[in-house]
């Protein structure tokens, strides 16, 4: 079951695609992620059923999962390959197609302020390091300690990822080592799409690497003609491929539906070794949420309020 047919108002979210094996899945683990993304739709649903727009909702949202150590943002950002923190993220607003970004960034309890600060309080697009913390301080967002953002799962993976590599063992392309990202799309009852991604990147990752997630055009982009879309996955191929505006061309030019264009380009992807997937939603509410990989974090919502979510290939759980 997805919101294949027209909403007033309708909102997607995804936890990051690459999920955890279904053999370390216990009971207690599925419950947890799948409260979380609830949270995160709930969150969502609560702005847009009072009226709100869609960038305000997909903000909600992402806080939302970005305050759930269980995702890979935040508070539950991972480790680079130095043992500290870098994290991104972006948003897009489908009205006009303003947008606001952040990259390395360190201090802020939800980077998507930063990204929100970025677009509304500033001439620029894409704000890292030093430059994006002056900003989000001038601007009185919430800081955090790393104390906040530690956690013990995340360190512990780092530690496993790191005597991989001294012991030679080959990489096993292990998904939710490689993948991990937050994100909602939105459509608001006056018809505004907009999109929001958040990430700590990749576990072991290089000092100052960054993927898709804050590039606009790549992890993440709205347009109120075409869609909204929030990519997660291995950010090299997505930049690449200008995953998604790959998307809003092939509805704009092509005449595709989202469901085909969204479908085509992750399945694209999968050819070049781009595991992951995206979540994504057309100007009528209508909702996608392919992937090419395990399984994807993901839920959705529309106007009735039941929240729907799912790990793996699987039916949605509803409510």
């Amino acid at each position: 079951m997805t919101l294949s047919h027209p909403q007033p108002f309708a909102l997607a979210v995804h936890g990051g695609a690459g999920t955890i094996k279904r053999s370390a899945l216990t009971p207690a683990l599925t419950e947890g992620y799948h409260a979380g993304l609830r949270r995160a739709l709930a969150a969502g649903h609560a702005v847009l059923a009072d009226g709100g727009g869609a960038l305000d909702a997909v903000t909600a949202a992402v806080m939302a999962l970005e305050d759930e150590p269980l995702f890979n943002a935040g508070r539950g950002a991972v480790f680079t390959a130095e043992g500290v923190q870098e994290m991104d993220a972006a948003i897009m607003d489908g009205r006009d197609r303003s947008a606001g970004a952040v990259a390395g960034l360190f201090g802020p309890r939800n980077p998507i302020l930063a990204a929100r600060a970025v677009m509304e309080h500033s001439e620029h697009v894409l704000l890292i390091g030093e430059g994006a913390l002056d900003l989000c301080r001038r601007q009185g967002l919430a800081m955090e300690e790393a104390s906040y953002f530690f956690t013990q799962p995340r360190w512990d993976a780092l530690q496993a990822e790191l005597e991989r590599r001294r012991s030679g063992v080959p990489d096993d392309g292990d998904e939710q080592r490689r993948h991990g990202t937050v994100g909602a799309v939105a459509r608001d009852c006056d018809g505004n799409l907009a999109a929001a991604t958040s990430t700590g990147g990749m576990t072991a990752k290089a000092k100052g690497r960054v993927g898709d997630s804050p590039v606009i055009g790549a992890g993440t982009f709205a347009d109120n003609i075409t869609c909204a879309v929030s990519a997660t996955g291995h950010g090299e191929h997505f930049i690449r491929r200008c995953t998604a505006h790959e998307i809003d061309a092939r509805m704009r030019w092509a005449g595709q539906s989202l469901e085909r264009a969204a479908g085509d380009v992750v399945d694209e992807l999968g050819v070049i070794g781009g595991s992951g997937g995206l979540i994504a939603i057309d100007r009528d509410g209508r909702v996608a949420l392919p992937f090419n990989c395990s399984g994807m974090y993901r839920g959705a919502i529309g106007v009735e309020g039941l929240a729907m979510t799912a790990i793996h290939r699987e039916e949605f759980r509803i409510g």
